[in-house]
């Protein structure tokens, strides 16, 4: 089995905000990844005595271990889980009903001698390559389907769309939001190769267009995880003055990519 993992802060001066990781159980009869990428707060707060890394290093070590220890709960369950623990740690001291609460988007994948289980929350993305070689992006596509009017300032964010219906979700506080994430099974024996990326890296295809998403895959699988990264913060680079692909958005954001060959 070959897998890859690359995890870089988009500010080397700041916190990464991501987490990544790959298992392989004890057993050798499968694995997981989790990739993890914390919601930046406002300046104004969070009504969280804890920052972003904190909760993302709490949510991704419970999330990772739930996935490895209790196969028999399917992965919707497991981050439900994942999301209680993380706010029974912190629950007294800080208001988790803040709706900028520590919050963080989740890709996560787990697979068997028989299937391979996905789940996506948010604007992070899964890729799957099929045995005879055809890639499937798995997205959860609402946060990019909402018009722009909805998105214009954060207090219109908060109040109207995030976590709520007809708006986007993310782990934050709420164990329930677990049931909003995009779900899946596949035979094993159809799946090659998954790939996991943070909204950072993804900029390859959504940002800067430098492909599709078989084009991404097939970069990362002939030139590795950290190339595509590189390439990124390349492209980044070359926009930040005339800002053409990168409009409003951050000049560099942290960007974790996990690659795994079944």
């Amino acid at each position: 089995m070959r897998t890859e993992l690359v995890s870089e802060p988009g500010d080397p001066d700041r916190p990464n905000e991501d987490f990544a990781a790959v298992v392989l159980p004890a057993s050798g009869q499968g694995g997981a990844l989790v990739i993890l990428d914390g919601v930046t707060p406002p300046r104004d707060g969070t009504g969280c005595l804890h920052s972003v890394p904190w909760y993302v290093a709490r949510l991704g070590g419970a999330l990772t271990e739930l996935t490895v220890s209790r196969p028999d709960v399917p992965l919707a369950g497991a981050l439900a889980r994942a999301i209680a623990r993380t706010a029974e740690a912190h629950a007294e001291a800080c208001d988790l009903s803040h709706p900028r609460t520590p919050q963080a988007t989740v890709v996560t994948a787990r697979w068997s001698p028989e299937t391979v289980e996905y789940l996506v929350l948010s604007d992070s993305a899964l890729l799957v390559e099929s045995s005879e070689g055809s890639v499937t992006a798995v997205l959860d596509d609402r946060l990019s389907r909402l018009p722009r009017s909805a998105l214009a300032t954060d207090a219109l964010v908060d109040a109207n769309v995030r976590n709520k219906e007809g708006g986007f979700y993310t782990a934050a506080a709420d164990p329930s939001v677990a049931e909003r994430a995009v779900t899946g099974t596949l035979p094993r024996a159809t799946v090659r190769a998954l790939l996991g990326m943070t909204d950072g890296a993804t900029r390859w295809v959504e940002k800067f267009r430098e492909g599709d998403w078989a084009d991404c895959f097939r970069f990362v699988r002939k030139e590795g995880a950290q190339a595509l990264v590189d390439r990124v913060r390349e492209l980044e680079r070359r926009d930040a003055e005339k800002r053409a692909y990168l409009r409003r958005s951050k000049t560099h954001d942290d960007a974790s990519v996990v690659y795994a060959e079944l």
